[in-house]
């Protein structure tokens, strides 16, 4: 009674993972397919930017067009970004189907087996 007990709870508990491995598998393909967008708005940046001051220094004041070039390239980068955590967040995620899944299935030969 306990071994069957044992066997189902480590079935149990080896499927959960390979599920929740799929799951943030699909969740990252999501991310990487289509980023988060950037949250900060180009006003927020430019006043931000704008008041920014050296100590020691004169501020640099930049036209329009440099800032909003700025913001862009951060706006690319923050994408960029995000997409590297997906493929990271990827395959971290192929850790929870690859280890337990041959356990999972060990398991359930076992189990099989044992009721034949």
């Amino acid at each position: 009674m306990v071994r069957h007990l044992y066997v189902y709870l480590v079935l149990f508990a080896t499927l959960m993972m390979v599920i929740g491995g799929g799951i943030s598998i699909f969740m990252a393909t999501a991310d990487l397919v289509n980023p988060p967008s950037y949250y900060q708005t180009y006003s927020d940046f430019k006043i931000m930017r704008q008041s920014e001051k050296i100590e020691g220094k004169q501020a640099v004041t930049l036209t329009e067009e440099q800032l909003r070039a700025e913001y862009e390239q951060l706006k690319e980068d923050e994408r960029e970004r995000q997409k590297e955590n997906a493929k990271n967040q990827m395959i971290k995620s192929l850790g929870f189907i690859l280890i337990p899944l041959p356990i999972f299935l060990y398991f359930n030969k076992w189990r099989r087996k044992s009721i034949e």
